[in-house]
């Protein structure tokens, strides 16, 4: 073994020892191997730099920022209500079905980000029996594309550097339209394994929201209970005024009028879920639409203590409409805009165009100006026109009218043009992370080929799987991405095992393409395990789940989804 050889070796040792044995971050590991190999000479600086300009990544970039807005539209709230509706078997395939398409044509990660706050907010189940397989047929859902998920759009990096031509934008339909029906069907009974674990604790219900009943609303003449308004998730109805009178504590039987102002207790998703109630109008929210919201805690020297939201004129005189307020753990009363604020609130604000540049003001009176996570949802129209947009850019893509690098670039200028997403999304939300990753590994993997160190792996492989021939190699390959998967997470195992594959092909002199798709799917193999893959950590503290909750539902899944695949492969992509 050369030098090099030595070398790259060490740096992939360290990498995979660094990531099961240390909590580094992958980013940092891969951009140290990366350093090194150029430090060392083995790469120069100009294929490092064109490896962080690879089309691949920049689309990967591109539909991760342009998601922000799809994240906004009526859409997820569309898909969120039809949880609320069915037993929990046909909840399950309806959540499975909308996520999967969903995943197909968009960043699955940022559908399950999208989609756990409807979860949450679900009336009839316990989110724990609904995040993982939302988290499974996410993943499912991306291997439909080749935009499904990150992953796929890493593998087709690999793919163009190695002088390949790009894989089709439908080249994995076939196989993961099959994982996805066989997945689908074994998961509906398997979740009923799933524990109940249910969220909804009162204590911590401290933001206090007002909602207005409009006068054609279908909660009229109704009861609190016949609207389910006593059983909204995180969501309780603490008070109701009307003309001036005073209802607390709400009683079940106590019936719903025109312009009754509802006061709600809640946590910060609440605002979402008032935004999904038909025929209220909540404090504020004909200044809302698709701003991200902002939290700010009123200082110990501000003007506006001592003063309720309508005598300071709020919105006049910072831009901005507060839709949510509170203190500490004291439940409030009486109407938002009447409320006396103090120093240590905690206020919930939208703002507008000129919020950011009112600097002194915003010192002078607050603390502390934070941005939320979350983002108020864009009206019906602009909702359509986003959605329209995005399948324009993917229509133009596949009939080879506009790439999709340039579409998502122009869409992506569009929606800051419009004022849907902000510069502020924009940097809370680039995936520096991901850039250095894919980067790097593509640098990692130019360096295992160029060295020899990959076929010479790919060397010991079939020696160890001669008697079986190119498809026992094939299922090794297979194996090796998704026992890498589970262990140093899906895109880490994807740049580890392509070279390899690669080299194993090249020594056969078959189409590297079962390889190729062998990686694939392999790399989104990760059911058995929390860590493997970002929607499954997304969702494990979120669903207060253990570990042996992925084991009890993931297994089976993994088992059927590799046999699937392997039979697949072959029959649909053949070696010669």
């Amino acid at each position: 073994m050369g030098w090099e050889q030595g070398i790259v070796l060490s740096m992939l040792v360290g990498i995979v020892f660094c990531l099961l044995a240390t909590r580094i971050k992958p980013a940092y590991l891969f951009a140290g191997a990366a350093f090194i190999g150029f430090q060392c000479g083995l790469i120069d600086l100009v294929a490092l730099a064109g490896n962080f300009t690879n089309s691949s990544l920049l689309t990967l970039v591109l539909l991760i920022l342009v998601s922000i807005a799809l994240e906004k539209t009526r859409l997820v709230s569309w898909v969120g209500k039809q949880i609320s509706h069915g037993g929990q078997s046909s909840v399950i395939a309806k959540l499975g079905l909308s996520t999967a398409f969903l995943s197909s044509f968009t960043n699955n990660t940022a559908v399950v980000v999208s989609l756990i706050g409807a979860i949450k907010r679900n009336q009839r189940h316990a989110p724990s029996r609904l995040l993982i397989p939302l988290s499974y047929t996410a993943i499912l859902g991306g291997t439909l594309t080749l935009i499904g998920t990150s992953t796929n759009l890493i593998i087709n990096s690999f793919v163009e550097d190695a002088g390949l031509p790009s894989l089709g934008f439908f080249a994995p339909t076939a196989i993961g339209l099959a994982v996805l029906v066989v997945g689908l069907a074994i998961l509906i009974p398997l979740s009923y394994l799933l524990p109940v674990y249910d969220d909804q604790v009162q204590d911590e219900l401290s933001y206090f929201l007002e909602a207005r009943v409009k006068a054609n609303s279908a909660l009229v003449g109704k009861t609190v209970a016949e609207n389910g308004l006593r059983a909204l998730r995180r969501l309780f109805l603490a008070e109701i005024i009307r003309d001036g009178q005073q209802f607390a504590p709400v009683c079940p039987d106590t019936r719903i009028e025109a312009g009754d102002i509802l006061l709600f207790c809640g946590d910060i998703e609440s605002v979402a879920t008032l935004q999904e109630i038909e025929g209220v109008e909540f404090f504020g929210q004909h200044h809302m639409n698709g701003q991200s919201m902002v939290e700010a805690i009123v200082s110990h020297s501000a003007g506006i203590r001592g003063s309720t939201l309508k005598d300071v004129r709020f919105r006049e005189h910072f831009d901005a409409v507060v839709v949510a307020i509170r203190r500490g753990h004291e439940r409030l009363a009486g109407g938002l805009g009447n409320i006396e604020l103090h120093a240590g609130d905690t206020l919930v604000v939208v703002p507008g165009k000129t919020f950011y540049e009112k600097k002194q003001q915003l010192n002078r009176e607050f603390v502390l100006v934070n941005g939320l996570d979350s983002s108020a949802k864009l009206d019906s129209k602009k909702s359509c026109w986003v959605l329209l947009g995005f399948a324009s850019v993917i229509g133009a893509a596949l009939i080879g009218v506009l790439p999709i690098i340039k579409g998502l670039a122009l869409y992506l200028v569009g929606l800051i043009a419009l004022g849907v997403i902000s510069f502020a999304e924009l940097r809370r939300r680039f995936p520096i992370d991901i850039i250095v990753i894919v980067g790097s590994a593509l640098s990692l993997a130019q360096l295992m080929i160029s060295s020899g160190l990959s076929a010479r792996m790919g060397a010991l492989l079939i020696s160890g799987f001669e008697s079986e021939g190119m498809y026992g190699a094939l299922i090794a390959v297979y194996l090796l991405t998704l026992v890498l998967t589970e262990l140093v997470t899906n895109n880490a195992a994807a740049a580890l095992a392509f070279p390899i594959a690669y080299s194993l092909a090249l020594s056969y002199g078959v189409d590297p393409m079962p390889f190729i798709m062998a990686i694939l799917f392999g790399a989104s193999a990760s059911f058995i395990s929390p860590y493997g893959y970002q929607t499954n950590l997304l969702v494990y503290s979120v669903g207060n789940y253990k570990l042996t909750d992925y084991l009890r539902v993931g297994l089976p899944i993994s088992c059927v989804y590799s046999a699937v695949v392997l039979v697949l492969i072959p029959y649909l992509f053949p070696f010669t």
